[in-house]
């Protein structure tokens, strides 16, 4: 998996630091999470395709994460995008969007598709052959889900000399990476572990937009590989997190040891502060394995 950072601060942007945006590229796919103002200048910057990008995940509608939609939705008309396009979000998204291609009497040549979600309990957002992707219901002024994207499991791998040295015909191969177990040419039975290797193992990340401290997302996110989560406050600040139901540097490290995760990914960061190192020394305290995210940043495991 990679991830890069298009944008990661809070609601009222800086001059070097643009509201959230992400894109995460797992199994061939190109997912766009969430869309602040500017997301389509950064992609420009960043040199990522646009047209590679099929399906976008708003977590919620207040404006950082969602005010670059539009925009980046009439780009990809000018660039003559023909594919679908869906949106998954909550409900509202769908309004939003064709409220301002009417008033802007814009009209775009490619297909909408609009996947709102209602629902307060994890739910099976986006799925194919390869990807998972369920919601992490949180705690926010608005109606807001995070984003779990994990991999399913691929095929096994063929060990090739011991499968010839089994006598198994190669029209049998697919079926042993498939988990099969086969007769081989002198009509003996080979299991499956005596001739494949294990598949890689799966990856996943989970993001956690805006929301106050919730370790009731701790089962949904536990042991993933990377968390990002929102950290507006320093602990200094936590009465004014919890009046805002936003979390501190210090709850969003909280959680990744909760949870378990191998690293996490701190941003949202409040515009009253002006030095951004002390969310990471606040969160490093509690959970070591912890950075800051900064524009164009890539994270890859």
């Amino acid at each position: 998996m990679k991830l890069t950072i298009l944008g990661y601060h809070s609601a009222t942007p800086r001059a070097n630091a643009n509201p959230s945006s992400q894109i995460l590229e797992i199994r061939n796919h190109l997912f766009l999470i969430d869309c602040g103002e500017g997301t389509q200048v950064q992609l420009r910057k960043f040199k990522i395709s646009f047209s590679k990008i099929k399906h976008i995940f708003i977590s919620h509608l207040h404006g950082d994460h969602v005010f670059g939609l539009i925009g980046l939705i009439s780009t990809f008309r000018l660039l003559g995008r023909t594919s679908d396009l869906t949106i998954h979000g909550p409900k509202g998204i769908k309004e939003l969007i064709e409220v301002q291609l009417k008033l802007s009497q814009s009209k775009i040549d490619y297909q909408l598709i609009f996947n709102e979600l209602t629902g307060d309990k994890s739910q099976i957002v986006f799925e194919d052959n390869t990807v998972k992707v369920a919601s992490i219901p949180l705690n926010h002024r608005i109606y807001t889900n995070g984003f779990l994207f994990s991999e399913k499991p691929s095929e096994r791998r063929l060990n090739a000399p011991a499968a010839r040295e089994a006598q198994i015909d190669k029209a049998y191969f697919s079926k042993l990476k498939q988990g099969f177990d086969v007769i081989n040419e002198v009509g003996q039975l080979v299991t499956n572990e005596e001739v494949t290797f294990d598949p890689p193992k799966t990856k996943s990340y989970a993001y956690c937009s805006d929301t106050a401290y919730h370790p009731t997302i701790v089962p949904l996110i536990h042991g993933v590989d990377c968390l990002y989560h929102e950290s507006t406050f320093l602990n200094e600040d936590e009465e004014l997190a919890d009046k805002t139901l936003h979390s501190t540097a210090r709850q969003a490290a909280e959680i990744a040891k909760l949870a378990n995760v191998s690293q996490l990914i701190l941003g949202h960061f409040s515009s009253r502060y002006d030095e951004e190192n002390h969310f990471l020394l606040e969160a490093k305290d509690v959970f070591g394995m912890t950075f800051l995210a900064e524009n164009g940043k890539e994270f890859v495991w």
